[in-house]
């Protein structure tokens, strides 16, 4: 296992005007206030480290699904999958405002479909985030056959989704597809049978940690 390249700045674009925003005003209220400017200094290295976006160890163990974020696991239950409409065993991931959020792809596999719904902003921790807030999800055709979805839920502070890839695009496991802003959660809905490699409330990191194995690929017909 080691780091492949990886085509992104360590500083996310997604954050670029962020970033330059509250340095020019840091900078500016040093030179008025001096050092009544500390605060403004604090938010600006609150945005770099919230838009940092590191590259990776990416495993490559067989049939694994990767994390797609940082963060800590919330969910792990036997469910449907609201948007394919079939069984499913669901893991959740929360991202608070301290991890990193740029969003990497699961496994190596085909976007069949692209789905994205309106809604609330409700605490993304809540199981409710997942069926009442905004949404975007990606549906996922691996190279083996199997199908999951990968869900980008916004969350309470969080207020934009960004998605970068669209039906037909090939993905590689680690390959980055998206950014939500200020603290969210990423469901994954995987076939019934895998095989879950992390615990309620463990902390996880996008693309290095393995969540799942998926069972052996499915018959071709």
């Amino acid at each position: 296992m080691a780091p492949k390249p990886y085509p992104h700045p360590i500083l996310a674009r997604e954050g670029w005007p962020f970033i330059a925003l509250t340095g020019v005003v840091a900078l500016a209220t040093t030179a008025w206030w001096g050092a009544g400017s500390l605060p403004f200094w604090a938010l600006f290295l609150f945005v770099v480290q919230f838009f940092r976006d590191p590259a990776r160890p990416i495993p490559d163990t067989p049939h694994a699904v990767l994390s797609p974020a940082d963060g800590r696991i919330v969910a792990i239950e036997a469910t449907t999958d609201p948007w394919r409409e079939c069984p499913a065993l669901k893991v959740s991931v929360f991202m608070n405002v301290f991890n990193v959020h740029s969003n990497r792809s699961p496994v190596d596999g085909t976007v069949i479909n692209r789905w994205y719904h309106p809604g609330k902003f409700l605490n993304a921790a809540l199981d409710k985030a997942s069926v009442e807030n905004e949404r975007n999800a990606l549906h996922f055709k691996t190279d083996e056959g199997h199908e999951l979805t990968c869900v980008q839920v916004a969350g309470l502070i969080a207020r934009r989704i960004l998605c970068t890839v669209e039906p037909g695009q090939h993905l590689a496991r680690g390959e980055r597809y998206g950014f939500i802003r200020f603290g969210s959660r990423v469901d994954l809905y995987l076939p019934p049978e895998s095989q879950v490699c992390v615990t309620i409330g463990e902390k996880v990191k996008a693309t290095s940690t393995i969540l799942a194995l998926l069972p052996e690929a499915p018959e071709k017909p």
